[in-house]
């Protein structure tokens, strides 16, 4: 059963099913991150060229949606759910120093690196879940804190061990192919791990039982859980989701570049905010779609990285980012409308 607030519907009675089907599509969240897709598309194929169609060009934008859309995609769904988190900031080049310092340093099998990685965001999520359960405190204060502590932990602890703040990894052969191969030459493999993480979450959100709890709480938390929804268990398990995956993308780094530094990983925050946000979530939660926020992902990509195929100044891209998320953000309030007064008249 799909929730009123996603904005799908079913055909109006009494008019021609072509225009009911296109109506209801009209209202679904991911409907105007579809558009605006396409027209950032259309118009660096205009004037960026073949360059941009190439198979680099695809594989530069891909490349950068797979590894922003990791994050951004359990990023939406605690925004969905009324939640916010922050601290993915420190945990990607956490998760990348744990691997580096427990397989590169200390030389153990990087199977446990990849496990003490993906262990210590999942830590960090649990811990952000726990706390925002357990006081008043709004998330993103919490995961705020969080972030300059695990940053300031990672810093210590990586001068304290190492002497240095940054440390080299050398992977073996299967976990190179796993996580940091890359097909074709360019194509880095981390996108089919994208691909896998928007189905399965596809299937939390959209088909399970737990996306109809997360959209409760992101529409009124008091109303849901007087409903007897496990609004805690929700929130700790999607904040745990969001440490994992923050992690994940640490640990891909790392094995890729072979190389992890305590810097890096600040500008995941805002990107994945980007996409969520121009893939069609409200800020206010209770409104959004997976599909919504792999779009918004491939067309921040798309401006990221297809300024660069252009004969444009390079700070034009901040500019059209900038344009497109306030584009995005009132294009979201409008499709939500259409929406909510739809399933309005049905009643």
């Amino acid at each position: 059963m799909v929730s009123e607030t996603q904005g799908a519907a079913p055909a109006v009675s009494g008019g021609s099913a072509k225009s009911s089907g296109l109506g209801r599509h009209l209202r679904r969240p991911e409907a105007g991150s579809l558009f605006g897709m396409f027209a950032v598309f259309i118009f660096f194929a205009i004037f960026a060229g073949q360059a941009f169609l190439s198979p680099a060009g695809f594989a530069s934008w891909l490349n950068v949606a797979a590894e922003i859309g990791i994050v951004a995609l359990p990023i939406g769904i605690l925004m969905i759910a009324g939640e916010l988190d922050l601290s993915i900031g420190s945990v990607i080049p956490a998760s990348s120093l744990t691997v580096a310092v427990v397989s590169g340093y200390f030389g153990l099998p990087d199977i446990i690196g990849i496990a003490c990685g993906l262990g210590f965001g999942v830590l960090v999520g649990l811990v952000n879940g726990l706390v925002v359960t357990r006081t008043a405190v709004p998330s993103l204060i919490v995961t705020i804190g969080s972030m300059f502590g695990v940053m300031g932990l990672t810093l210590g602890l990586s001068v304290l061990v190492t002497g240095s703040t940054a440390t080299a990894l050398s992977p073996d052969p299967l976990t190179t192919t796993l996580l940091g191969h890359f097909v074709a030459y360019m194509f880095q493999v981390t996108i089919f791990w994208w691909i896998g993480f928007a189905v399965v979450l596809a299937y939390i959100l959209h088909v399970s039982p737990w996306g109809n709890w997360i959209y409760a709480l992101g529409g009124d938390k008091i109303s849901a859980r007087n409903a007897g929804i496990p609004t805690e268990k929700v929130t700790i398990s999607l904040f745990m989701l969001s440490g994992f995956a923050a992690a994940f993308v640490g640990v891909s780094q790392v094995i890729v570049y072979q190389s992890a530094q305590v810097a890096g990983g600040q500008s995941f925050i805002f990107n994945s905010i980007m996409c969520v946000v121009i893939g069609g979530v409200l800020l206010t939660g209770g409104f959004g779609s997976i599909l919504g926020i792999v779009l918004g992902t491939i067309t921040f990509a798309m401006v990221n990285q297809g300024i660069y195929f252009t004969g444009f100044d390079a700070n034009l891209g901040s500019v059209i980012i900038g344009a497109l998320l306030l584009i995005a953000v009132l294009m979201n309030d409008t499709f939500r409308k259409l929406a909510l007064s739809y399933a309005t008249k049905k009643k």
